[in-house]
């Protein structure tokens, strides 16, 4: 329903419950946008915590951050390929699947990979809580536009009744 009046040309009309409605969405989409961001945080917030409380330090012998604990995704990460080097320097360069089942060495190349993906799967939570987070700065944008761009019902009323500008 679009009304051609003078210079707003293209204005859309609204009825009092659309108002009321677009504006209720973007209310909504501005409370879901801080939940979201709110969740992330702490679950950012708690696999730090965890991965802080199992005190693993990156070694000396790491290209980057050596000496320092890991809790967060870049010091998982890089724990992870320290974890792999050195596995493949004890296996001789061969995977836990290319070594012989009576390999003795089998069980600590297994033991690294069980490491590796525990510390991929708390990489993986950072990036799942930061996309939340993502996405709840979204809603907020998107919920206090739709707020901004729909008048509240009060608004409108207000101009309806006020004495109009002079030319």
């Amino acid at each position: 329903m679009s009304a051609v009046s003078g210079d707003d040309i293209g204005e859309v009309v609204l009825t009092h419950g659309q108002r009321r409605g677009i504006r209720l969405i973007g209310l909504a989409g501005v409370i879901g946008g801080i939940l979201l961001i709110v969740v992330a945080i702490i679950a950012w917030i708690g696999v730090s915590n965890q991965l802080r409380a199992e005190n693993i330090t990156i070694p000396d012998d790491s290209p980057y951050f050596a000496g320092k604990t890991v809790d967060g995704p870049v010091d998982a990460f890089i724990q992870a390929g320290v974890i792999n080097a050195h596995a493949l320097e004890a296996s001789g360069g061969k995977t836990y699947a290319e070594l012989d089942q009576d390999d003795p060495v089998r069980e600590t190349v297994m033991q690294a990979s069980f490491l590796r993906a525990s510390l991929f799967t708390s990489v993986v939570s950072f990036g799942v809580a930061l996309f939340a987070a993502g996405v709840g700065v979204i809603f907020v944008l998107f919920g206090w536009a739709l707020r901004m761009l729909v008048p509240s019902p009060a608004r409108v009323s207000a101009r309806a009744t006020a004495p109009p500008a002079a030319a």
